[in-house]
């Protein structure tokens, strides 16, 4: 099965991040590293009732890192930690972080 995140920052700005071949990441870790990005990064939760969907804290993170976070070869390995995250947490085979658009796909 086919395992992608694609994270973009309007046309021609997308990133994508192939996982066929890529160890997946425990759930348990996966929510860790997620709750520990979202807090670090000061992320605000999108809904005004407070609550924190798990596609809200992917969309959150990639918008308070920004597009350098995922374009930058240096910073390869971390965007790579958030792809296989995301793909853990939201279990999907393709996943699409829109973040100008302030949505996830799937």
């Amino acid at each position: 099965m086919r395992n992608h995140v694609i994270v973009s920052f309007g046309p021609d700005r997308e990133y994508t991040f192939d996982l066929d071949e890529v160890q997946p990441m425990p759930h348990d870790l996966a929510r860790q590293w997620m709750d520990e990005q979202f807090t670090t990064l000061g992320c605000e939760p999108l809904r005004l009732s407070g609550k924190v969907l798990t596609a809200d804290k992917a969309l959150a993170i990639a918008q308070a890192v920004g597009e350098e976070r995922f374009a930058d070869p240096a910073h390869r390995a971390w965007a790579m930690v958030y792809a296989r995250a995301v793909a853990s947490l939201l279990a999907k085979p393709i996943v699409k972080v829109d973040v100008p658009g302030l949505t996830v796909g799937y």
